[in-house]
């Protein structure tokens, strides 16, 4: 019969492994719902930056308590109410994998990669008396490496860039990553989503032949790829599966909301 003592040094290690991964998995759970706080607090300073409303000598909280967050149906672009969906509990991500509130896209309506979309989208608005004076959407889609998530700042007349934030995403550093440069995103601004004839016409691109200007955002320099990313997330959010109805009916009540 085998010698048992010789066996001890595995079987404390083996205890040792057992506590440890037990240690571990109690403070990943425990540590959770900080790491959701920090999550959100992270999104809504990315929210008040692109709506030019950070303050860094005020708290995230009590600027953030300016903001107005609803819910709106993206296919008919009308408000929803919030004991239909509530703001606070939304999650749109997991709604667009469900069968109930999400539908696949084909793949020549999803040109940013994401493969399926929600009915329902969260809005930020910035409100002067009942007038939106600006409006910030989420948007998201596939960069070169990634896919990016991020908040665009609409002024009231629902065409004009006010700002861009971007606040996750795996781009290259010093390269895609330059996604996150204050001084590309400062150059967003001003810029015209919509034409004349109410015609998405805002692009990303290194072009500037016979482009006018006021629809155009320069490309970052060597990251094609993630800059045909940022476009394809303008053509998409800004088109008729994304923000366009909402931002054509709130331009044509002038910008007030009721209710």
């Amino acid at each position: 019969m085998a010698d048992i003592t010789a066996y001890k040094p595995f079987y404390s290690v083996l205890v040792l492994a057992f506590f440890c991964s037990i240690l571990v998995g109690g403070a990943a759970v425990g540590l959770r719902p900080l790491q959701e706080k920090n999550k959100l607090q992270d999104r809504r300073m990315n929210i008040l930056v692109a709506a030019g409303l950070y303050d860094s000598t005020k708290s995230v909280e009590d600027l953030f308590g300016n903001i107005e967050t609803r819910i709106i149906d993206l296919k008919s672009g009308d408000f929803v109410s919030a004991t239909t969906v509530s703001p606070e509990g939304f999650d749109q991500l997991k709604a667009a994998m469900s069968e109930e509130l999400g539908q696949s896209l084909s793949k020549a309506e999803d040109i940013v990669g994401i493969r399926r979309l929600e009915r329902y989208s969260r809005v930020y608005l910035v409100m002067d008396d009942n007038t939106v004076r600006q409006v910030i959407l989420p948007v998201r889609g596939k960069g070169l490496w990634s896919t990016l998530y991020g908040y665009i700042a609409i002024e009231g007349d629902m065409s004009t860039v006010s700002g861009i934030s971007f606040y996750e995403h795996g781009e290259t550093p010093g390269l895609g990553g330059e996604i996150e440069n204050r001084r590309w995103q400062s150059g967003w601004q001003g810029k015209k989503i919509y034409n004349q004839s109410n015609e998405e016409a805002l692009h990303v691109n290194q072009k500037k032949d016979q482009v006018e200007m006021i629809y155009h955002v320069d490309g970052l320099s060597g990251a094609t790829l993630t800059t045909q990313g940022v476009d394809n997330i303008i053509s998409f959010w800004f088109g008729e599966l994304g923000f366009k109805p909402f931002l054509t009916r709130l331009r044509d009540k002038g910008g007030r909301i009721d209710g």
